[in-house]
């Protein structure tokens, strides 16, 4: 009985999400693909010239 409780417990546990970890995670995302578009449009005009 006891066991089932506590495994229950850790099953919860792991569906909860950080509200700032999901924060970082996004932030990272969106400086990620910032600067994927920047070093594009860096290399675009560079053999535009």
């Amino acid at each position: 009985m006891k066991k089932e409780k506590k495994q229950q417990e850790k099953v919860k546990k792991t569906k909860n999400y950080d509200k700032g970890q999901i924060f970082v995670k996004v932030m990272a995302g969106i400086l990620a693909i910032l600067m994927i578009v920047a070093t594009a449009s860096s290399l675009i005009y560079a053999l535009m010239i």
